[in-house]
């Protein structure tokens, strides 16, 4: 029997569960994506399976060389299990939150264009078209995110496809309720033959004022997000500096002290090591400062933008923000503590 070579879009859809394939199909047409990337899948496996390797044989491997052939094979088994696991599993997390946040976006930029859109489309109707050359008329450049699929949509419905089975087919590529809603609206006035566009017109006024809406609350949190940057990016890291520093003088001046008292053993009490370490506060500040700007970028994108995704470019600016204060703090104290040290 020949050996079957199992190339890479092969072993990506070996490791997809077929009862996950439909619903897997529909989360990449959300991300923009019209085929699932078994390849890519693939490679992501044999990855995860050269860093295993690479792991067991310099880090792993040689602590087992003490047990017997039995115990080797059985802790090798074990270990290699779970640090493929492990890395697998890191690498499904990174691909669901880079699709996870394309989905966002991509859904994001379509319904800023969905009220324009509408609204040329309302303007052909008005001007005597049927709703299916009206829309293939409304179709524009500056539709890219909506006006691709719009246009996949309008050829179907020309071809003789069903008007509402092909915009059902378009709200499904999208992740968007507003979508959905202003489809179902769509469809159900174009199947009773009433004024689609009055219809539309509504629907361009009610998502334009929720819009308006939406801007005016950001605008109206703009001096929480203010407050809470400067706390996070400035004072945190400056009072953690601040607080090492201090930690640094005091250590020093109870030395001085234990020094003096070993010397003169007639006093009544005594000084004992102290039991903290400035390194070990620098590495606990760190840890808090990373903590606190992470989470603060989370808060701040939900009073902002009413949803943690919409805020994900905040983390770098809040992590790699408040650690450069915090290390530039610590060199302009340490200069100014430096005469008193």
């Amino acid at each position: 029997m020949a050996l079957k070579i199992i190339f890479l879009e092969e072993f990506g859809k070996a490791f997809v569960p077929k009862k996950f394939i439909p619903n897997l199909r529909k989360y990449m047409l959300k991300a923009g994506f019209y085929e699932v990337p078994y390849k890519f899948f693939g490679l992501l496996f044999y990855m995860s399976a050269l860093i295993t390797t690479l792991i067991f044989i310099v880090f792993v491997y040689p602590y087992f060389t003490k047990f017997s052939l039995f115990e080797i094979y059985v802790y090798s088994f074990l270990s290699w299990f779970i640090v493929q696991i492990f890395f697998a599993s890191l690498f499904i997390l990174l691909v669901y939150f880079y699709l996870d946040l394309k989905i966002y976006y991509r859904t994001k930029k379509m319904e800023e264009q969905l009220p324009d859109f509408l609204q040329v489309l309302s303007a052909n109707l008005k001007g005597g078209m049927t709703f299916e050359k009206a829309l293939w008329a409304a179709i524009k450049p500056r539709f890219n995110v909506l006006g691709s699929e719009m246009a996949k949509a309008s050829k179907k419905v020309m071809t003789g496809y069903e008007v509402s089975k092909a915009l059902v087919e378009l709200a499904d590529k999208y992740d968007s309720l507003m979508l959905r809603r202003t489809v179902d609206l769509m469809i159900s006035e174009v199947e009773s033959g009433g004024n689609i566009a009055e219809l539309i017109d509504r629907l361009v006024d009610n998502l334009k004022e929720t819009k308006a809406l939406k801007d005016e609350l950001s605008g109206a949190a703009i001096a929480y997000v203010i407050f809470i940057s400067v706390i996070v990016i400035v004072i945190s890291p400056l009072l953690f500096a601040l607080s090492f520093h201090l930690l640094v003088l005091i250590l020093n001046f109870i030395a001085k002290i234990s020094v003096v008292a070993q010397r003169a053993p007639a006093l009544p009490f005594a000084f004992s090591q102290a039991g903290v370490n400035p390194a070990d506060f620098k590495t606990f500040s760190l840890l808090a400062i990373f903590v606190i700007s992470f989470f603060s970028s989370l808060i701040v994108s939900t009073v902002e933008k009413g949803d943690i995704k919409g805020g994900v470019k905040y983390i770098p600016i809040y992590v790699f923000g408040s650690v450069a204060l915090y290390f530039l703090f610590m060199k302009v104290l340490g200069t100014l503590f430096g005469g008193i040290l």
